[in-house]
């Protein structure tokens, strides 16, 4: 019996540099806890220059890093290559909303940026949950 290629769920914000990321992080940590092929990867529509600091430090306290993560600016062989595209919210800037040019399924996150870490905290939980949701589908055969 062949194995099935990992399944590939794709993230994508604006600039790819805090929700996305986040969530990335967390669909890969709880892939591997969970014993899951799956993979968890993020782009963005535009592309900033730097991770958001907050997010990496809320992330830090779950003990899950984003050391070497920068942001990537999404592509059509990335959109091509996933089973499965969330968008994470496109309040932020929405002529350059995903939703616009591919099918996805939006969560409507806010954007962690400028916000105090008892926010960006919220929504890392918020993110988790979702993340936690998504993977519990690729466990039903």
């Amino acid at each position: 019996m062949v194995p099935m290629p990992a399944k590939v769920v794709l993230f994508v914000c604006v600039h790819n540099a805090g929700r996305s990321q986040m969530a990335e992080a967390l669909t890969n940590a709880m892939a591997q806890e969970m014993g899951l092929d799956v993979v968890g990867l993020s782009a963005g529509t535009v592309g900033g220059k730097t991770l958001n600091p907050i997010a990496l430090e809320a992330m830090a306290e779950l003990g899950i890093s984003m050391e070497g993560q920068s942001p990537k600016l999404l592509t059509q062989e990335m959109a091509d290559a996933a089973d499965r595209i969330i968008s994470m919210g496109c309040g932020v800037d929405a002529a350059a909303c995903p939703a616009k040019f591919m099918l996805t399924e939006d969560w409507g996150l806010d954007d962690p940026a400028g916000q105090p870490i008892e926010r960006v905290r919220e929504i890392r939980d918020d993110i988790a949950i979702r993340v936690r949701a998504m993977l519990s589908e690729f466990t039903v055969n």
